[in-house]
C-alpha cells in the first residue's frame, strides 16, 4: 500500500512535465489541411474559352463558377483561393491570396460568351 502511495506523486509529477514539455515538440503540432476554395483557374482551359462560346461550353472548359451573381445573372466569376497545409509547404506549392487567380466571363442574352475580363490583379 505504501509503494502505490509514494508513486501517485511521481505518476502525477511525470504527468504534468509530459503535457508541459510536448507542445514545445514541432514534430507533434497539429495537421493542417489545404484550404481550396473557388474553381481553380487552368490558363491553358481560359485561353480555348471564346466570345461566342455558350454557357455550356464554358461549364465544359472551366467548371462550376465561384459566383453566379442573381442580380447579374450574365456573369459568371471564377475565383481560386488557396492556403497550403502541411502536406503542400511541404511540397512547395504557394499560398494563393487576394484575387490572384480571377477571371469574370460575360455572356449576352443569348448565353453566349460576349467578353472575358481578367483583372491586372489576377496576373
Amino acid at each position: 500500500m505504501t509503494n502505490k502511495v509514494r508513486l501517485l506523486p511521481v505518476a502525477a509529477l511525470a504527468a504534468v512535465l509530459t503535457s508541459a514539455v510536448l507542445p514545445a515538440c514541432t514534430w507533434l503540432s497539429v495537421y493542417k489541411i489545404d484550404i481550396p476554395q473557388g474553381t481553380p483557374i487552368n490558363p491553358n482551359q481560359l485561353a480555348q474559352v471564346k466570345v461566342g462560346m455558350n454557357q455550356n461550353q464554358v461549364l465544359y472548359l472551366l467548371g462550376s463558377p465561384a459566383v453566379r451573381d442573381t442580380l447579374n445573372p450574365n456573369r459568371w466569376d471564377y475565383i481560386y483561393d488557396f492556403t497550403a497545409g502541411k502536406i503542400a509547404q511541404r511540397e512547395g506549392k504557394p499560398d494563393i491570396h487576394n484575387a490572384q487567380q480571377y477571371v469574370k466571363i460575360y455572356f449576352d442574352s443569348a448565353g453566349n460568351v460576349s467578353h472575358i475580363e481578367r483583372p491586372t490583379s489576377a496576373r
